[in-house]
Parts: structure tokens; sequence; C-alpha cells
């Protein structure tokens, strides 16, 4: 650990790549060498021309979400006291409103902002030394606020709440569980009880200690805790953890209306993978069952399979593309606007994420595959398709094997930003809206699903 504004000169560098442990590791080193030959014969299989396909889709209305989390100090006389706060917002863009918009030549700005709509929800999530009223630690105060949030959070006014939502996916996993013949079970988050976990639902007693549970406690977020500093890795999960429950509270808020016939006309995009980490992997098997589930009972009203996706805008997927972008001798725009590269479990082992498992990328992770596709305008986007049905083949990269593969292709062009040219405008909407949140509290979800469902009907 340096001292204050203290740096490093190059010697110490120079010493670690002149060491004889390093170089000894160095010559150790499986070296992929990259082959140009076999790289083209392997995209001329594989790249896939926008030309081919057949889609005029175009969204009416695109829902972003994104969250954002900031730790701040608590101010409660115990040293480095802090909680999180957490924002996550959905923000609904009126893309059809927005094409109208672009056909004049005079903007009316007052009426252009019209067509977004922010809706935000916030949380506060006790870190080190922040201990509330009525409980023993810092950790049990964490598993309490965590539970109240989303007891108290909804989309709508008179739907579920988000408690319900994650409830039902945690049945999800104990019905599997119990036909599997059981799951492992995880240690009690009660201090001094040295048992298994009890599971339950809502808030219940622990059986050994008589001390409050909370189904919440499922999801092992309390484990991250670091009680002697700051908790940035908890409140980052709890943030993503947030973003993929509020995406499965939203569909299944608008299917409990009977409105999933209006979900033809909308794209839902997420920020960053579609994928569950950490402590709360588990729930990423419950969420692909569910959207199968509600993507089954939709199709039946719009003959189409739902739309969304998740943007990985940095990270290996993204550098790799930027390197197969780029020819040996640094000549850029190698690869072919207004095409994709659907990727399989084998290209991804072999070139990006090395391995020689037979367990598939992602298996327990995530619940949609990524591509990557160049833009009209010659972006580089990487987003990841949702599975909409349980078992994927994840071995195969036919386009069959990534629902919407062509609307993708559209909505990715008619969205991608100028500004940040590896996202989308509606997700730079979503991250400002969460970072500097203007509409806390505000439900727009009520108002918009109707107005989508009035011109449905009108139409």
């Amino acid at each position: 650990m340096g001292f204050e504004n203290e740096f490093a000169s190059y010697e110490p560098l120079r010493r670690i790549l002149d060491s004889p442990k390093v170089q000894s590791l160095q010559e150790r080193l499986r070296v992929r060498k990259r082959d140009d030959q076999e790289e083209n014969e392997e995209f001329e299989g594989n790249i896939l021309d926008k030309a081919d396909l057949s889609s005029d889709f175009v969204p009416d209305y695109v829902v972003a979400i994104d969250g954002s989390y900031q730790p701040a100090k608590a101010e409660n006389g115990f040293p480095g006291a802090e909680f999180g706060y957490i924002t996550i917002s959905a923000v609904l863009i009126i893309e059809k409103a927005v094409r109208e918009f672009a056909k004049q030549e005079f903007i009316d700005p007052k009426k252009f902002r019209e067509t977004e709509k922010a809706s935000t929800i916030d949380t506060v999530i006790p870190g080190c030394n922040v201990i509330i009223e009525g409980e023993k630690s810092a950790k049990a105060s964490m598993r309490k606020a965590l539970f109240e949030e989303l007891q108290n959070t909804r989309a709508f006014e008179e739907g579920e709440t988000l408690l319900e939502t994650y409830e039902y996916l945690f049945k999800l996993k104990q019905d599997k569980d119990k036909e599997l013949g059981g799951g492992r079970l995880p240690r009690s988050p009660i201090e001094g009880v040295d048992k298994d976990m009890t599971y339950g639902y809502g808030e219940y007693q622990c059986p050994h200690s008589k001390e409050k549970l909370y189904s919440t406690d499922a999801l092992r977020l309390h484990e991250l805790m670091n009680p002697s500093g700051t908790n940035g890795e908890m409140y980052g999960q709890i943030m993503s953890m947030f973003e993929k429950l509020w995406l499965i509270h939203i569909l299944r808020s608008f299917e409990k209306k009977d409105w999933l016939n209006i979900l033809d006309r909308v794209a839902f995009v997420l920020d960053g993978p579609l994928a569950c980490f950490s402590t709360w992997s588990w729930l990423n098997k419950s969420i692909i069952t569910e959207l199968e589930t509600i993507n089954d009972v939709q199709k039946k009203q719009t003959k189409k399979d739902l739309l969304i996706f998740g943007i990985e805008k940095s990270g290996t997927f993204y550098n790799h593309f930027e390197e197969i972008d780029t020819k040996v001798d640094g000549a850029t725009d190698r690869f072919p606007r207004q095409s994709a590269f659907l990727l399989s479990d084998g290209y991804i082992k072999r070139n990006i994420i090395f391995s020689e498992s037979d367990k598939l990328y992602g298996q327990d992770t995530y619940f949609g595959r990524k591509l990557f596709y160049k833009t009209r305008t010659g972006y580089r986007i990487v987003p990841v398709l949702a599975f909409l049905k349980e078992k994927p083949n994840i071995e195969s990269n036919s386009p069959n094997e990534f629902p919407r593969l062509a609307d993708l292709m559209n909505v990715l062009d008619e969205l991608v930003s100028s500004r940040y040219p590896n996202s989308v405008s509606p997700l730079v909407s979503a991250h400002a809206e969460a970072a500097i949140p203007l509409n806390l509290g505000k439900r727009i979800f009520d108002d918009i699903a109707r107005e989508i469902r009035t011109k449905s009907l009108q139409e």
C-alpha cells in the first residue's frame, strides 16, 4: 500500500519483467496465435449479412433499464460507517414519436422531451458499521433493509410487489430442487447459528435462535458484506440483482393485466450482460423458466417472440470484437457493416474465454447469448439476446438459435448512440436518470401501458 501522492517509478516495473519467475511463467503460457487465413475461413462461414434476413420491424416503444450505486459516509460516530445509495431507472422511449420528429426541420424541445418518460426507484442499503433500530449488527440491518425494499416496491400501483416477483422465482427454484432430490443449503445468516439456512417466505422465525429470517436471505447477498471497510462489491451485486428482477417484474405485471398483446411493439434493453453472478446466480435458471412461460403466452397473441437484449459496452468480448475488426497490418473496418457474427460455445472457448471444459460457457449464470454486430454507421455493438426457452442450443450458432435476430439488427441500427458508439441511446437516457434521479417514486407504467394499449386497439 503506497503513501499518499507516492507513485511507482519505472525501475520496479523493469525488475518485474526481468524476474526469472515471471520469465519462467511466460515460457509456460499457452499462446493463442492469430492466423489470418483461418480467421477469414471462420468469418466467411459465420458472418451473417442483414440483407440476407427479412425484417421491417422498428419498435414503437423501447424500455431501457439501468442502475447506479454510490457509497456514502454515515455520520453515526463509528469509524468507516457507510451506506450504499442504489438507484434503478426504467426509461420508456416513445420511439415512433422520435421518428416523426426526425422528419421535421425544426423540433420543439419541450414536445421532444415528452418522448421520454422515466421512473426511478431508490434504496439505501446499510454497510460497514451501520446498524438500524432493533437490529444487532450491520449484516442483520442490511438483510432487513433489502427485504423491506422489495416488499415496498412495485411498478404498477395495484400490481404485485417486487418481493412477490422474487418469491415466485424463489419458488421455481425450490420446486426444481425437489424434482432433482433437494438442493445444497447455505449456512444460516444469523451470527452464532452454525446450521443450514432454513428457507421460508416473507419474514419468519429461525427455529434455532428464534431471530428473524427473510425470504431474501436466500440471495445470500449478506455474505458479501465487509464488516470493516467499504462494500462496493455488495452494492454492485444488489444493483445488478434489482435490474434483472425489475425486468421480470414488469413482464409479469403486463401478464397479470392481460396486456401482453402489446409487447410485439416493444423492445426491452438492459445495461450489461443478461446474467446473474455471485451469490444470487441461482436466480438465473428461474428467470429463464419464467421468460419462456411469459413468451409462450404472449406469442400466442402477437405471433412474435419477445425482444429482450442486454448491451456489453466493454470487457473481454468487446475487446475481441475490436481485435477481429482490425487486420494484422493495423487497418480497421475489416468487419462488414450491417452484419452479425453469431458466437457459439466452441468459438468462445477457442478465442475469447479459453476453456477445455465440457461445461458450456455461461451455463449457470447467463440467461442470454452474445453476438457481434456492426451497425450501418460502423459502430461495434455486443448485444446479448435473452433465452426464450429453457434449454437453448448454445453449441450451435444457427440464426434460429437467436430469437428475432433480424429485428434486433434493425433496432441497433435505429438506436445506436453517436455519443457512445458502443451503446444505444435509450440506455444513455436510463443511465443518466439512474445517476441523477429526477423521477424518484414516479410510476409511469400504468399510464404508458394504457396509452400503448389504447393506440393498439385504435389501429
